[in-house]
């Protein structure tokens, strides 16, 4: 089973804050799945989020 964040474990894990967080997930930057009512983030889905961040900054 996969790894799963919080918002609240996505922001402090990556240090951005929760609008951020949010703004990614509705724009569909970050995919994520809804349990109930609640966001969930998966954790291969994060890395590789953060993973892109790197290639474009390697691109400049």
């Amino acid at each position: 089973m996969a790894a799963l964040l919080t918002i609240k474990n996505f922001c402090d894990e990556y240090n951005v804050s929760r609008s951020t967080a949010y703004r990614l997930r509705d724009s569909g930057d970050l995919p994520h799945v809804h349990i109930g009512r609640a966001t969930r983030i998966r954790r291969e889905d994060a890395e590789r989020w953060y993973q892109s961040l790197n290639v474009d900054a390697a691109n400049d």
